[in-house]
C-alpha cells in the first residue's frame, strides 16, 4: 500500500511551475506504460495551456486547486477546485485560468 497526499504534490508542483519558463510541471502519481490506469498531477500558472491533443482513451481531470478550462472542438467547460471533468474522447486543450493543478487519471485503450 501506498499513501501520497495530493495537497502536498500540488503544492510542491505548482512552485515548481512557477519557477520555470513554461509555466508547468508534472509527476506520474500512479502507474505507467506498463499499467493500464495511469495518474498524472499536472500544475499550470495562470495563462498556461496544453496544446489540443488526442485522447489517450478514457480520461479524467480532477480540479485540485485553482481553475482550468477545457475546451474539445466548439465546446468548453470549466472546472474549479473539487470538480471532476470527463475528459472526451476527441481531440481537447487544457488552459489555466489561475494558477492551477490537476489530477489526470487514464485509462488507455489497446
Amino acid at each position: 500500500m501506498q499513501k501520497l497526499s495530493l495537497d502536498a504534490l500540488a503544492r510542491e508542483h505548482l512552485e515548481r511551475a512557477a519557477a520555470t519558463s513554461n509555466g508547468r510541471s508534472a509527476t506520474t502519481v500512479y502507474g505507467g506504460h506498463e499499467h493500464t490506469l495511469r495518474q498524472t498531477l499536472l500544475a499550470l500558472t495562470a495563462g498556461t495551456s496544453l496544446a489540443e491533443h488526442d485522447s489517450p482513451g478514457e480520461a479524467t481531470l480532477l480540479v485540485l486547486r485553482g481553475r482550468v478550462r477545457l475546451t474539445s472542438g466548439d465546446t468548453d467547460w470549466e472546472g474549479r477546485t473539487g470538480d471532476l471533468l470527463v475528459i472526451p474522447p476527441a481531440r481537447h486543450a487544457l488552459e489555466a485560468l489561475e494558477d492551477a493543478a490537476v489530477l489526470l487519471t487514464v485509462a488507455r485503450t489497446n
